[in-house]
């Protein structure tokens, strides 16, 4: 019996994948079938449902400002990219800003990021103690020697709801999406000729998208490459407070905490020590990390939070590119039609409009079209090549 065929298999149907799909389907220049396998059809833990579902363009590299700016655009036309039959979703985006918060230490690095920014066309502002004190007078200010603001093009948004808009719209314009597992690929010198997915059937197709987020380096290995990728866990935990904190943007506070509204509350969080980081697959919430770690920094920082009520949390898991913390995109140079989408560092969710469409643009027409994605190449490893992005969070 002949293996199923498709010319295009994506692993993985979160956000990035599910872009992949939809701009793949969507683009004059390619008139083949797509499959989509999702091991997870249910999204409950994936990094698209668990994050904190947030878009800047504050960073320190320009290939990421511009990505950023690319997908704010996409996220304010939802509509017009991803309606189905005139039913536009509805992602709830707040354009609330980022308030990134600098002592003397990281001045100079915070406003060499905000040049970049500024000269890309990103709308952030640079601001002086005094400044951001009368902006947000909430705010300890009394060790801090600038801050960048987003005035718009920043903000958060569902992105849980962004995922099944890219999903529903995938599958109107004629993508086959399956609950199954890839967990082999087939190969023929330097192209993948087939997946085998976990009942030991074979799918034979043309390409391969590894969008797999925590199952990437998994499935990179079976087409017998390595990629430095590993899973971390991070936790969100949200808290109400008594005392109004008005026009409160996503606040990164020097120390790496940081806080965004999100209802009636906030939610926040922060990256553990380098020291404290394993590797992780589970999902357990450690409730004394904010205790200890999270709330002091609050409190300090904005003296309204020292009365507040801490509210449910959660984990999810960032796919992190230990290279350099930036996503790995395109083809190896073994394998030239295995295209990878891997190690987005938490950055996966705002920049899914980017990439997808990227991903889609070099297997429908061989190059990047609308936007060059190669500084994210994946033989930068090899080249000893870099991205250094500054601005992790």
């Amino acid at each position: 019996m002949a293996a199923e065929h498709f010319d295009v298999v994506i692993v993985g149907g979160a956000a990035v994948g599910s872009s992949v799909a939809y701009h793949l389907a969507a683009d004059p220049a390619f008139s083949g079938s797509i499959l989509v396998l999702e091991k997870d059809p249910s999204y409950q833990r994936c990094a698209s449902a668990l994050s904190a579902a947030s878009i800047r363009q504050q960073y320190s590299t320009a290939i990421n400002v511009q990505i950023s700016l690319y997908g704010i655009a996409f996220l304010r036309d939802i509509g017009g990219h991803l309606s189905v039959d005139g039913d536009a979703p509805a992602i709830g985006l707040h354009e609330g800003g980022y308030l990134f918060l600098a002592t003397p230490e990281g001045k100079g690095a915070l406003e060499a990021g905000h040049a970049i920014q500024e000269r890309l066309g990103a709308d952030i502002a640079l601001l002086s103690p005094a400044q951001l004190h009368s902006e947000f007078p909430w705010l300890e200010t009394s060790d801090l020697a600038a801050g960048c603001y987003g005035r718009s093009g920043e903000g958060w948004f569902d992105g849980y709801g962004l995922m099944q808009a890219f999903r529903r719209k995938a599958r109107s314009l004629g993508v086959t999406y399956r609950a199954d597992e890839a967990v082999g690929i087939e190969r023929q010198g330097d192209r993948v000729t087939a997946v085998t997915i976990a009942d030991g059937s074979r799918i034979a197709c043309g390409a391969v998208v590894n969008a797999a987020g925590a199952g990437g380096p998994a499935l990179a290995r079976a087409a017998g490459i390595e990629i430095p990728v590993h899973n971390k866990k991070r936790m969100i935990f949200t808290f109400r407070c008594a005392d109004p904190v008005a026009r409160c943007p996503l606040v990164i506070d020097p120390t790496g905490v940081y806080w965004r509204p999100e209802g009636e509350g906030f939610l926040c969080g922060l990256a553990p020590p380098e020291a404290e980081d394993p590797d992780s697959f589970e999902f357990e919430v450690d409730h004394t990390f904010f205790d200890e770690r999270i709330w002091p920094v609050l409190a300090a920082r904005v003296p309204a939070f020292e009365r507040i009520r801490p509210g449910r949390a959660w984990a999810g898991h960032y796919d992190m590119n230990a290279f350099d913390h930036n996503a790995l995109v395109g083809p190896s140079p073994e394998l030239a039609n295995f295209h990878f989408a891997n190690g987005f560092s938490g950055h996966g969710l705002q920049q899914s409009p980017a990439i997808g469409r990227g991903i889609a643009e070099l297997i429908a027409h061989g190059r990047f079209v609308s936007l060059d994605l190669s500084p994210l190449r994946f033989s930068r490893m090899a080249e000893n090549d870099p991205v250094r992005e500054l601005k992790v969070v």
